[in-house]
């Protein structure tokens, strides 16, 4: 196979989540249905949130920061995606490409940044409850984790995506996935890669692993503190706080861990694009319903926002 350097006017071929999934009409809809209703449910956390005084607690301010990470993940992949659905050349120009991959680390360092904060949010909350007005209600520390989240999250986006399309590419810039992602766009180099897969793997851990462990720690603690509670509705309020947030949690690190944190030769493309599909994808779709469905706090809103849509209603007759 010849080689060639990858030039800035270059373009890469999107192969697609899978061949036959590429032609049907039905796929398209599914996915633009998907997409559409994602959209909408995380504008409407974030719309609850912004509008409901009760919602505005150190929680709900990190989980809106999560919608809007959510919101531009999925428009970060699927618009190409259904762009591809109605074209015969399924091509991303360089450009494109490299900011997918910078968008899609940035955004996925960040939420899991974020989700470690929510655990310490929760911790505090939960095992020293007298002290959360004075930790997690300084507006500054709520800013200084947002920003730490989008800042580092971006730093490890901007290494991984320059470093990645440095490298010269075969002549083919066939991608065997719907989207630019870092470990199957490094597979098409023709150079000896081994220096930034080792490299990529301490992004792994620092961005992945070392947020991991202090979600576990954080709960591990407040487990302890609540098999201690006496009273049965501190309890079921400790639980319903936290289930859904760990929920979010298996879900979420199960997909990401399985994409950047296995050996390579153990990867498979088509075992990738399901998995890299299921967190880009149908995850962030996910969350909200998890979030309002198990959260009486996000209902509740709700069902206030709804009661002044009527109410407005009845007062425009």
């Amino acid at each position: 196979m010849g080689y060639k350097n990858q030039t800035s006017s270059s373009d890469f071929t999107l192969l697609g989540l899978f061949s036959f999934f590429q032609t049907s009409l039905v796929s398209f809809l599914f996915i633009f249905v998907i997409f559409v209703v994602t959209v909408a449910e995380n504008t409407l956390i974030i719309l609850l949130i912004l509008s409901d005084s009760r919602l505005h607690t150190p929680m709900y301010f990190l989980l809106s920061q999560r919608s809007s990470m959510d919101i531009l993940h999925i428009s970060n992949i699927v618009p190409q995606m259904l762009s591809n659905f109605l074209s015969d050349s399924r091509t991303i120009s360089f450009a494109g490409c490299g900011f997918q991959v910078f968008l899609s680390l940035t955004l996925l360092g960040g939420e899991c940044l974020l989700l470690a904060a929510m655990s310490c949010d929760c911790y505090v909350a939960i095992c020293h409850p007298l002290c959360y007005a004075i930790f997690m209600y300084d507006s500054v520390i709520c800013l200084r984790m947002t920003l730490g989240s989008w800042s580092l999250g971006a730093a490890d986006g901007l290494v991984q995506a320059v470093t990645s399309l440095s490298f010269p590419y075969c002549s083919a810039h066939e991608i065997d996935h719907f989207f630019c992602e870092a470990p199957t766009l490094v597979r098409l180099a023709c150079a000896d890669t081994s220096v930034f897969v080792y490299v990529m793997y301490i992004c792994c851990v620092l961005m992945l692993l070392v947020p991991f462990s202090l979600i576990l720690t954080s709960y591990s603690l407040i487990l302890a503190a609540v098999l201690r509670m006496c009273s049965t509705e501190a309890l079921r309020k400790a639980f319903t706080t936290c289930s859904s947030h760990l929920a979010v949690v298996g879900l979420f690190y199960r997909a990401a861990i399985f994409i950047y944190m296995r050996p390579k030769s153990y990867r498979s493309a088509a075992h990738d694009k399901v998995a890299s599909a299921f967190y880009t994808i149908f995850t962030p779709m996910l969350y909200p319903l998890i979030y309002s469905l198990r959260n009486s706090e996000v209902k509740g809103a709700l069902e206030r926002w709804r009661g002044k849509c009527i109410n407005l209603k009845h007062q425009q007759r």
